[in-house]
Formats: C-alpha cells, sequence, structure tokens
C-alpha cells in the first residue's frame, strides 16, 4: 500500500516493505548543519526521506543520494520530481567507485542501520538492511563521505550511543573530525536513546557537546 506524508512544504510517497519516515530522520534534518544552496548527499537514501527533510529547511540546494534497493532508489527518485527539486539519485552500493563527483558535496547525511552484523533485532528484506550493517558497516559509509566531501564539508549522521566509539573511529579513518554531538533523550530520568553527530572532512579537532534534546520538552516530540 502507498500512503503520502506532508513534510512542509513537500508531500512524501511512502510505500509498504520499504523504510519510512522516522522521527529520528527528522531530528538528524533539524541538526545537520546546512545553508542554501548547497550540494547536499544522503547516504543510503531509501525513498528520499532526508532531502524532503532537508529542502524544507533552505532553498536552492542540489540533492543526491545513493540506495541500493532499487525500489526505494525508484521512489526516491519519482519524490524529487514530483516536488520540483533537483537532484540525482543512484540504485547502487555506496562501496563502489565511480558514482556521483567526488570532493563534490557540502554536506553528507545518513540515517545508517543501527546495529553491527549479529546484533539487535533484524527485520526482513530492505528493512533488515536498513536496521543492521548487512550491506555497509560504519568505516565503509564514513570512507563513502570523505571521498565525496570538499575540504571542509560535512557529515551527519544519527546512531545508537552505544556506537559512539565505533562512529568517531570510522570518521576519523576518513579524514572526518567529530565537530558536534547531541544526545537525545526522552526526559532526564532515562539514558539517551540517540546520538546526533556533526564531523567535518579535514577539520581540526575539538568536539562541541550540545545541550541533551528533551523530547518531553518538544512539542509533538
Amino acid at each position: 500500500m502507498e500512503t503520502v506524508e506532508r513534510l512542509g512544504r513537500y508531500t512524501l510517497r511512502q510505500r509498504d516493505g520499504l523504510p519510512k519516515l522516522g522521527t529520528d530522520s527528522v531530528r538528524l534534518a533539524r541538526f545537520a548543519t546546512l545553508r542554501p544552496g548547497w550540494r547536499v548527499l544522503d547516504l543510503g537514501c531509501g525513498v528520499g526521506v532526508l532531502p524532503l527533510l532537508l529542502a524544507d529547511r533552505a532553498d536552492g540546494l542540489t540533492l543526491d543520494g545513493i540506495e541500493c534497493v532499487p525500489e526505494a532508489a525508484d521512489l526516491a527518485r519519482e519524490n524529487l520530481r514530483a516536488n520540483g527539486l533537483p537532484g540525482t539519485v543512484i540504485q547502487g552500493d555506496l562501496r563502489e567507485p565511480g558514482w556521483l563527483t567526488e570532493g563534490h558535496y557540502d554536506l553528507a547525511v545518513s540515517n545508517p542501520p543501527y546495529f553491527a552484523p549479529e546484533t539487535g533485532y533484524v527485520a526482513q528484506g530492505s528493512r533488515g538492511m536498513a536496521r543492521a550493517e548487512l550491506c555497509c558497516t560504519l568505516p565503509e559509509l564514513c570512507l563513502a563521505a570523505g571521498k565525496r566531501l570538499k575540504t571542509g564539508g560535512r557529515l551527519a549522521v544519527c546512531l545508537r550511543p552505544e556506537r559512539l566509539a565505533d562512529l568517531f573511529e570510522a570518521m576519523r579513518g576518513a579524514s572526518i573530525e567529530p565537530k558536534r554531538l547531541q544526545l537525545v533523550q526522552s526526559s532526564p530520568g532515562h539514558r539517551p536513546r540517540l546520538a546526533l553527530v556533526e564531523g567535518v572532512r579535514q577539520g581540526g579537532r575539538g568536539l562541541t557537546v550540545e545541550p541533551v534534546l528533551l523530547l518531553n520538552e518538544q512539542t509533538g516530540g
């Protein structure tokens, strides 16, 4: 079944069996540094959720993406086209060379699989690939971003807090220095459930820890 979701000025078509809009993507899109006219790359773009959310924040963006699931890539292209947004969606494996332009992007974003292989809950099919690192690891993701970001370009990622050490190691291995961190938790008495991280390609050392985002203080959180 296909459904339509309103995302600010834009509409998102979704389909059963494919990754769908979630609150983590919404928080990542709000967290990422963004300027009008930037070239943006979504690594593992699914059906195009993050590009539409980012386009609602800033005008004049070029929105490119790569997605390994053919049906999701097709729907991501359609979501860009239907909303009149410029960009290219490649159906392919982000670990492979030769897709899109290297050293070109101002911002790369990703809502990657949260679980390392052989851990956590894994669904079937494309939803399983979205949950666990069955096709792409954190180091491979960061290397793909590092090659395509220009010097000073940014990578923004959301992940489970218990995987922060893995993410920081993978970022530095791709010459992306972690620069901003924000933890998300439901209330002061609960442990954080999400980490939002932004790094800069060839950036200097120094991590800014933003105030914790408390969901029960957010309208609609």
